[in-house]
């Protein structure tokens, strides 16, 4: 039986704001703790009207504060935006003020599009310094060296915990030469899953935060108290695919009774693929769906993306899914 968290994209809704997206994140975190699970990460994404958490250690630190037990952290952080100094500030900070309970997770992607990125004063290649810029900031957040003249303060001896996040084979190398846990985002790049997880096993270095590998796979997964409902609620992150493919960057849209009528035939084929390893369903279709997932995979933990428009149902749907597992 695996380990359950959630990534919570903190969207803003046709219906609500940024401030209660924000709020429904730290809301969600304070009920996941009462249902076991065992992390909420929020990601960093730029001119996206629909998301909420750019300022990501910002938003990590309004819900961890909500919260008393639950890990909160980065799924990820897009390290070539940032100077890893920076990035080591605000996590070491966190971790002083939410001791045991942060999480750093690093992506090699931009996460915008390339106007955006020049915005951020970064560039495209900033990106080819990845592994540098990990262990850059693995370094930052370990103990202070003799001699050391350039310190990350308050982050220094925080040891906050690295994760290396992919949805390529690239990612799944650096995690296992490092010796960190991996995160692979089958919930909207599912393709190489297998061969990934298989090569971070098969390369796994022991490092001093990791003796062993360790793999989470990222899963879209939506409960509700039948199937017929689940997939009606299901169409909201539907829309989002066919939007993400348009080009478009629009609000969360409440659920429709015919997803057939929004989008194309090839734009449905497109995002099917993208959405290829979601569980849909009721609580016994969720079941079997996640252990299915899990015998297949392996994996010590699996991150549910639940993305419901609706703030009660999400509650539902997270409620339901960790009932899955008792």
């Amino acid at each position: 039986m695996p380990i359950l968290s959630i990534l919570d994209l903190v969207r803003v809704t046709q219906g609500t704001d940024a401030r209660t997206a924000m709020d429904n994140a730290r809301d969600l975190a304070a009920h996941a703790e009462q249902w076991d699970y065992n992390r909420i990460w929020v990601a960093e994404h730029h001119n996206m009207a629909g998301i909420a958490s750019a300022a990501t250690s910002l938003v990590i630190a309004h819900i961890a504060a909500g919260s008393k037990k639950i890990r909160v952290g980065a799924g990820g952080i897009m390290l070539p935006n940032h100077a890893p100094i920076v990035i080591a500030e605000q996590f070491g900070t966190l971790e002083r003020l939410f001791p045991g309970r942060i999480d750093l997770g690093l992506g090699r992607a931009p996460g915008t599009d390339q106007i955006t990125i020049r915005a951020l004063r970064t560039t495209a290649e900033a990106s080819e310094r990845f592994p540098q810029d990990v262990m850059e900031l693995q370094a930052f957040l370990g103990p202070l060296q003799p001699g050391q003249r350039v310190q990350a303060v308050p982050a220094a001896g925080t040891n906050v915990p690295l994760w290396i996040l992919g949805s390529s084979h690239f990612g799944a190398m650096l995690a296992a030469e490092l010796g960190l846990p991996y995160a692979f985002a089958s919930h909207f790049a599912p393709a190489h899953l297998m061969s990934a997880l298989n090569i971070y096993r098969t390369r796994f270095k022991p490092s001093e935060q990791l003796q062993k590998p360790y793999a989470m796979v990222g899963v879209n997964t939506i409960a509700a108290d039948s199937d017929a409902e689940a997939n009606r609620l299901a169409t909201t992150q539907k829309m989002s695919f066919a939007n993400l493919l348009r080009g478009t960057r629009s609000l969360s849209q409440p659920p429709i009774d015919d997803i057939d009528t929004y989008w194309t035939a090839a734009e449905k084929a497109q995002a099917q693929n993208m959405l290829a390893r979601s569980i849909v369903g009721s609580p016994d279709t969720v079941r079997v769906g996640i252990a299915a997932l899990t015998e297949e995979t392996g994996a010590d933990e699996l991150i549910i993306v639940s993305d419901v428009y609706d703030h009660a149902s999400r509650l539902r749907s997270f409620e339901l899914i960790a009932s899955t597992q008792k």
